[in-house]
């Protein structure tokens, strides 16, 4: 029983270390990947978790070494002590047969056998009569291990398909201007006619008009207060489970920001059709295109930008199959999710979870800017309580710079 119990904590122990050493390498590459994203070096509070993360993860791959060691030992010492019982229960058999008395008659017969002094009879009476105890895992639950499997479950989507799209640009002041052309200059023929005789006649004269656009730091986070029980004994652990659940509602917040941005345009929508097919809903993306373009006169990319139910109404209209001639190579369920679905005449559709029922928008990324400065994790101490405060911030800010390029595609007819 006591090499058992060993056995048992071993490997229990095995799999904790194994599953934190998972836990810890997950956290530092989502905190290299938050950088990454952000377009930045990281910080120092980042830098300092990466150096903990590190000391952390040597010092379980060091016990690791130590406790497989220990377990390729055991599995010895168990491989011999079934070796053993094995041939223990070869002596308890008699002629290396299970003791089995088809008729009373036989038993009745090595009862008066072994009455009158017949050793093996007596030894088949005693295994025969032998009533075996059996142990369930009811009669010794303080060694039964009480195992988690896996990584946490948590149903969250942190994709920013339609962030990624545009691109986030850095943000370095709290309030800053953008500036913007309002009215150009002016180039005409010269004169009324535009012939020799015009020569020396006043050329077209126009002052250009700019004015600017202003944009505010806006800051997102949230913040938890962890005992230190909680990160010491947790399996997994939960500082990381946290900190990763923390930055991925600051990543839903911020896209739900630019897409109720995207929304906020007073541009008269264009209809692909109370009861849409694909031919209306090219028609409504090219005229849809066409004002962006008179917008922005081509500046930027174009996409559309989409909710998920949209897809429900666009998809179906697409099939997947590779068609001469069709406005789209078409969508696939298979790879429903959020960011680029395919294309409709060229333009990627981009699915967005953060856009609400119905909406869906032709769009330049000229149009719209989306500017961000993630603070990233921070940690205070809190001694008097034997706690860890975590926060999780970042400032976020969409800035629309062409209202005209924002173009609604509305379930209705045109006119």
């Amino acid at each position: 029983m006591g090499t058992k119990s060993i056995g048992h904590a071993t490997d229990g122990m095995i799999r904790k270390l194994q599953k934190e050493l998972e836990e810890r390498a997950s956290a530092a590459e989502a905190i290299v990947a938050n950088a990454n994203d952000a377009d930045r070096d990281l910080n120092k509070s980042e830098e300092e978790t990466l150096s903990n993360l590190r000391d952390r993860m040597e010092s379980l791959n060091r016990q690791l070494d130590s406790l497989e060691a220990t377990s390729n030992l055991k599995d010895q010492v168990n491989a011999r002590m079934r070796d053993f019982d094995r041939a223990i229960t070869a002596v308890r058999k008699v002629g290396q047969q299970d003791v089995e008395y088809r008729t009373a008659g036989h038993w009745a017969l090595d009862s008066y056998k072994a009455a009158m002094g017949d050793r093996q009879a007596q030894e088949r009476l005693e295994l025969f009569h032998r009533v075996a105890d059996h142990q369930t895992t009811p009669d010794n639950p303080g060694v039964i291990p009480d195992p988690i499997i896996g990584n946490v479950i948590n149903f969250i989507d942190a994709a920013r398909p339609l962030v990624n799209f545009i691109g986030a640009q850095s943000m370095p002041y709290a309030t800053w201007h953008r500036p913007k052309v309002t009215r150009g200059t002016k180039v005409l023929v010269q004169g009324d006619y535009g012939d020799a005789a015009d020569e020396k006649e006043e050329l077209a004269s126009q002052r250009m008009l700019i004015t600017r656009l202003t944009a505010n730091a806006v800051t997102y986070g949230g913040y938890v207060n962890v005992s230190r029980q909680n990160i010491d004994f947790s399996s997994p652990q939960i500082m990381d489970i946290i900190i990763n659940d923390l930055a991925a509602r600051y990543a839903i917040q911020t896209e739900a920001a630019l897409c109720a941005q995207l929304a906020a345009t007073t541009t008269t929508g264009v209809g692909y059709g109370v009861i849409p097919t694909a031919v209306t809903v090219a028609a409504a993306v090219w005229e849809a295109i066409s004002q962006v373009y008179t917008a922005t006169r081509g500046q930027g990319r174009v996409g559309i930008a989409v909710a998920p139910d949209r897809l429900s109404v666009f998809g179906p209209l697409f099939a997947p199959v590779n068609p001469i001639n069709a406005h789209s190579p078409g969508f696939t369920a298979a790879n429903f999710g959020q960011g680029v679905m395919g294309t409709i005449s060229g333009v990627p559709v981009i699915m967005s979870a953060g856009l609400g029922t119905g909406e869906a928008f032709a769009f330049s990324t000229a149009a719209i800017e989306a500017f961000e400065q993630r603070v990233g994790t921070l940690q205070v101490t809190e001694p008097s309580v034997l706690g860890v405060q975590v926060a999780y911030a970042g400032y976020f800010t969409a800035l629309t710079i062409e209202d005209d390029a924002i173009v609604p595609l509305e379930a209705a007819d045109e006119s």
